[in-house]
């Protein structure tokens, strides 16, 4: 169910039809009520909310034949009103609810408009869905009237209308089976964001070729798709020299190449360019919002298939860089189109920072599930900023060592370097002090390792299950806390 929402003068109760919003503060009083309701109306809401003896968050009552009334007890202060937004629209989708009246000035806190937005952004995160391939579609919408005295914050709604977009346009290309969202398309699809301002160059599989980008160009030659790295530029802030620069690894499919992968959960494999997906949606919430920084995205789009034409374990290859990798896994390969996307972003751009995200490894999802995204960085400065920023948005990050000791076991007989760790563990920090190699001017850096966080098969507290959108309100809080 699609959430189309309209903002309006407060009115009373009596004048409306459908399912009514009202907020209790945690000592169960409903603030600003008095006005709303005649005296038999308050009387009945008395008593209802003494029998909610279960304390329940989210309770309801019929008060007419056509109207029902919805009482949200916000317990705590500190209460997440994205959280409570989305639990709001589960409750309207469980209940089939299609005509909702939110009466906002029943929020007890002081910032009551800021809280009323973050709850209506809340709701309509949640309401994501990916039907695009259901011949029979879920086509009711819930039309939202917010009611407040209050004036509208239209800056705060175009902000999260941007944020909004960008997450939606993250879930879409994730969610896109293998056959549909190959390189071509997906180089095609970020060339169309041109219409909204950004600025996009497109390096296909000729160009990379004579610029060397051995590394990348080596995961994908495979498949009978097309190689890319696809740059999007967005500008600002007249006054920055230096860029913020974010980087994706885009492996549209990942068969494992001739290091294949177990046949089982291996359709799951269409999502290992989420962090490219990030990089581009973030990119659209900056433009969308028009941010006040000048900021660069990256991504690297591959299709690692088998054929007679595919990368052997064993192979070396020269990276963009100039550094040679022994290829000893070809499953190991997000590294990889990394590298090279890595030392471009920083040659041609000279950023101020770069930030990475992949789907890199599985041992970062069993040391941290799917609570915390893997940080590996070189400066102190930008690990705290990137903590701060997902404790905000509970996007979460968590920092994990990076050390020289590590690092030798990367070195290869035959080359600069090896692609995979065979001594055995460590695996996701062996990965980061790979990627960390191709760091040539000590910019900055920061890696995000996301593959725990970019899919999920079950519910999130702001999303439906399949792809979450992971990190792109986290980069956005980020960029917005520390940039501008």
């Amino acid at each position: 169910m699609s959430i189309k929402e309209k903002y309006i003068k407060s009115s009373k109760l009596d004048n409306l039809i459908g399912s009514i919003v009202f907020f209790a503060n945690k000592n169960s009083e409903i603030k600003n009520i008095s006005t709303l309701l005649n005296p038999s109306q308050k009387t009945l809401f008395k008593k209802n909310l003494k029998n909610n003896s279960k304390k329940k968050e989210i309770f309801s009552f019929d008060i007419s034949h056509n109207q029902k009334i919805i009482i949200y007890s916000l317990q705590n202060d500190k209460n997440s009103f994205e959280k409570s937004g989305a639990k709001l629209y589960d409750f309207f989708k469980n209940e089939n609810l299609t005509k909702v009246h939110i009466f906002g000035d029943t929020i007890d806190v002081s910032d009551n408009i800021k809280c009323l937005h973050q709850l209506v952004h809340g709701m309509k995160l949640k309401s994501y869905s990916f039907d695009k391939y259901l011949t029979k579609k879920n086509s009711q919408v819930i039309d939202l009237n917010i009611l407040s005295k209050k004036k509208v914050d239209l800056n705060l709604v175009k902000k999260f209308s941007a944020i909004e977009n960008g997450v939606k346009f993250t879930k879409d290309l994730v969610s896109e089976p293998g056959n549909i969202l190959h390189p071509d398309e997906y180089a095609k699809r970020i060339n169309k964001l041109k219409k909204i301002g950004l600025k996009i160059n497109v390096y296909n599989t000729s160009k990379l070729k004579k610029m060397k980008c051995n590394a990348l160009l080596g995961v994908g030659q495979g498949s009978s798709r097309g190689s890319y790295i696809v740059t999007m530029e967005w500008r600002g802030n007249k006054k920055q020299k230096k860029p913020l620069a974010f980087v994706g690894k885009g492996v549209c499919f990942d068969t494992g190449g001739i290091s294949l992968k177990p046949a089982r959960f291996m359709e799951d494999m269409t999502y290992d360019m989420a962090g490219s997906a990030v990089v581009v949606g973030l990119m659209k919430s900056l433009a969308l919002r028009k941010a006040r920084v000048n900021a660069v995205g990256v991504v690297g789009l591959v299709e690692n298939m088998v054929s007679g034409n595919a990368q052997r374990p064993g192979d070396i290859v020269r990276s963009y860089s100039g550094k040679t990798i022994e290829v000893l896994n070809t499953d190991a390969e997000g590294r990889l189109v990394l590298a090279d996307a890595i030392t471009f972003t920083e040659k041609k751009f000279k950023p101020s920072f770069i930030i990475d995200l992949a789907t890199l490894t599985g041992a970062i999802v069993v040391a941290l599930g799917s609570e915390y995204a893997g940080l590996f960085s070189n400066n102190d400065k930008l690990s705290k900023q990137l903590y701060n920023a997902g404790e905000k948005v509970d996007e979460k990050v968590w920092r994990l060592p990076l050390h020289e000791n590590y690092d030798k076991l990367m070195n290869s007989k035959n080359a600069d370097m090896q692609n995979i760790n065979y001594v055995g563990g460590a695996g996701s920090t062996t990965a980061a002090q790979f990627l960390q190699r191709f760091i040539i001017n000590k910019t900055p850096w920061a890696h995000l390792d996301i593959a725990g966080m970019a899919f999920s098969k079950y519910a999130g507290s702001l999303n439906s299950s399949g792809a979450t959108g992971y990190g792109v309100r986290l980069l956005d809080k980020f960029v917005e806390d520390n940039y501008e």
